[in-house]
């Protein structure tokens, strides 16, 4: 089934920008919505971004920033970070679910019900 790998975290001053990459096996990843979130220490995990078949979408606070995209030759989808600051800081995870669902809430979420996840990478916005 369905895997995914996340790569690219790592230590980064304010102002500077990193790759995440999210690599995936055993399905191709063009058959999912994809979404990014990340969790802050102390705080509840939010939305970063998420891609579908026709469009992709970020949190506010991104906005700007950061740019997700999918390669689907490599089946692999990245977050480029850019202008880094603190409170950027987290652990990231990439996610997917099937392109088809069904959301009971009255919500726009179009990354909501993510089916698979990944472990997560760090990502550490510090002077």
């Amino acid at each position: 089934q369905l895997q995914l790998v996340e790569s690219g975290g790592g230590s980064v001053r304010p102002g500077g920008s990193l790759r995440l990459s999210c690599a995936a096996s055993g399905s191709t990843l063009d058959s999912y919505r994809i979404g990014w979130f990340r969790q802050a220490p102390g705080k509840e995990r939010e939305g970063v971004s998420c891609i579908t078949s026709t469009s992709t979408d970020y949190a506010d606070s991104v906005k700007g920033r950061f740019t997700s995209s999918r390669d689907n030759a490599k089946n692999t989808v990245y977050l480029q970070m850019d202008n880094l600051g603190p409170d950027d800081t987290g652990v990231y995870y990439c996610a997917a679910g099937p392109k088809a669902y069904f959301n009971p809430t009255g919500k726009a979420d179009p990354c909501y019900g993510m089916s698979y996840w990944g472990k997560g990478t760090l990502v550490n916005v510090t002077s």
